[in-house]
């Protein structure tokens, strides 16, 4: 989720006007134009209120391509489990409307460099551990062998063949068959638990009472232990030296209670990070030439960088490697 301040005024936002007459007919008093604060890789949106003097937060998923129902089902599990998710006051599920708290816009990706990481890392630390311990689990979506691939499908797909214009040859199919199978089966061989799926800087916030404010969660599943430990150290504006990945994923390791070796658990630490960030290559990809957003080609090369110089720790996969370097697919 992308901040910014760009006001809404009362004009031609059909959607808007719907949300005002919602707000109406509950009973709540709005003093304010909509600012817009947020806007990220979906159709939703969120804008900025004062209703009876408080600042709220105004959800506006339009169905049928969004659903706020995860987004009130995960809240209520992460809350439950003592995190803080935002507070939902009033909800519209079948016109896609919520009323939201409102945790403010001190972004960790602000927040966060490199001469403070181990102050802030620890307590973000402590948000995962609860996050893959504590939250429930129980009939959430499972992330299996078909999202997967399906993920790392974006990448050939998106990237080679959009981007680059690589055409998928019988070679490239071969291997990349056969490490899609080594990604997923790692992902399967470690713990499961819950996911949040972009654990990141931009979807945490440091609240007005310095606690650890979590947004956009609701693609939440079931799904392997090191997802979001790995979203969070492969962060798409600051790139960490390997030494300090290596020590953070040794804390999270002995944080989590692994029964797993160091090296077992880096390796599952790679493999993930791999599997991401070939999905997040191929994600900025589609949606620059898909959804038409800007600004996501531009992020590409520090994502391709951390899959060629994670690809050079193992040289079961230098077939990969090899093709990524060809001028022709580089960033």
């Amino acid at each position: 989720m992308e901040f910014s301040s760009a006001i809404l005024t009362r004009e031609k936002d059909q959607r808007l006007e719907k949300a005002r007459k919602w707000l109406a007919h509950e009973g709540v008093d709005l003093n304010s134009d909509f600012i817009n604060i947020a806007g990220d890789a979906s159709f939703r949106r969120y804008f900025r209120l004062t209703l009876n003097g408080e600042s709220r937060i105004l959800m506006d998923a339009p169905p049928p391509g969004e659903n706020v129902e995860p987004f009130v089902d995960i809240a209520g599990r992460l809350r439950e489990a003592g995190l803080h998710a935002p507070k939902i006051f009033l909800s519209d599920l079948a016109n896609g409307f919520l009323l939201l708290e409102d945790l403010g816009d001190d972004l960790y990706r602000g927040l966060l460099h490199k001469d403070n990481a181990n102050d802030l890392f620890p307590s973000l630390f402590d948000t995962l551990k609860t996050l893959a311990l504590d939250t429930n689990t129980k009939n959430l979506p499972e992330f299996d062998h078909q999202k997967f691939r399906r993920d790392m499908g974006l990448f050939p797909d998106w990237y080679l063949a959009r981007h680059r214009k690589q055409q998928n040859s019988e070679w490239l199919e071969r291997v990349w068959d056969d490490f899609c199978h080594h990604i997923i089966q790692s992902a399967f061989d470690q713990p499961q638990a819950f996911v949040h799926r972009d654990f990141h800087s931009c979807n945490l916030i440091r609240t007005r009472r310095g606690e650890i404010g979590i947004i956009d969660f609701q693609d939440a599943v079931r799904g392997p232990v090191s997802y979001d430990f790995i979203s969070l150290i492969w962060d798409r504006y600051i790139s960490w030296p390997r030494l300090q990945i290596v020590q953070w994923m040794e804390t999270m390791r002995l944080k989590l209670g692994l029964d797993m070796e160091p090296m077992e658990w880096q390796r599952c630490c790679d493999l993930m990070g791999l599997q991401r960030n070939f999905k997040i290559v191929g994600i900025f990809a589609r949606l620059h030439y898909r959804d038409q957003k800007e600004g996501y080609l531009e992020m590409i090369p520090r994502f391709y960088e951390y899959l060629t110089s994670t690809l050079r720790l193992y040289p079961e996969f230098k077939d990969v490697l090899v093709y990524l370097e060809r001028p022709e697919c580089e960033p």
